[in-house]
């Protein structure tokens, strides 16, 4: 199969890894049952990405046959991702979740991702840091998006950056055109589109910071 990423494109990565800290373990999810489109492109990205830098590892799973592992990375759509710090041989997972294909602008958040975790910093401004570190309640955010939406990957790195601070937050991308069933149950018709705890508050668009804390306050009340 011919490469998904071009030299450009891995020249570009190649350098923004030299920023890579601490080693990171990237999980993969296929579905060899199911009728899942995207999971050989999605293996053979992860496998070029990852293979780009020797802090980077990559372990494959299959949803049926390795059911347990994906229960425990609460993984329930193929394709999927999971971006886990790697510690020996102990991985931590920050609930860093993908439904779906990181193809299109939703590349460059898979590699902010990446550095996120290899910092082990979620990079969020102080108040925010304070504000989740009280949170008493169990927060999930899913963030809908398509590949050719430019200010979608805002969103999913500003959700990725909540769950990596903050052990009550997992927070999953999810790609609308793949899951149209759990698009259509969210009333998803713009993208991005953040929806907190199944419902119970939304956003909708690339917000700041203080703007999501705000929605997260109103809808865990």
């Amino acid at each position: 199969m011919p490469n998904l990423l071009n030299d450009d494109i891995i020249q570009q990565v190649k350098e923004l890894f030299q920023q890579l800290d601490q080693p990171v373990a990237v999980l993969f999810f296929g579905d060899a049952n199911g009728a899942c489109d995207y999971c050989d492109d999605t293996k053979q990205l992860l496998e070029e990405v990852t293979a780009l830098s020797d802090k980077l590892s990559l372990e494959t799973y299959d949803l049926q046959a390795n059911a347990d592992v994906a229960a425990q990375y609460n993984v329930d759509k193929a394709p999927g991702i999971v971006i886990a710090a790697k510690d020996g041989d102990t991985i931590k997972d920050y609930g860093i979740r993908y439904a779906g294909i990181p193809s299109g602008h939703e590349f460059t958040s898979i590699i902010n991702d990446l550095l996120n975790v290899s910092r082990r910093d979620s990079g969020l401004s102080e108040a925010t840091r304070q504000y989740l570190a009280s949170l008493d309640k169990d927060v999930l955010l899913q963030v809908f998006v398509t590949p050719t939406c430019p200010y979608c990957p805002r969103a999913v790195v500003l959700a990725h950056q909540m769950a990596l601070e903050s052990d009550k937050v997992q927070a999953e991308m999810i790609e609308a055109m793949e899951f149209p069933e759990l698009s259509n149950q969210h009333s998803v018709s713009g993208v991005p589109h953040t929806v907190i705890n199944g419902g119970a508050g939304n956003v909708v668009g690339a917000v700041p910071e203080s703007n999501m804390v705000a929605e997260l306050q109103r809808a865990l009340g």
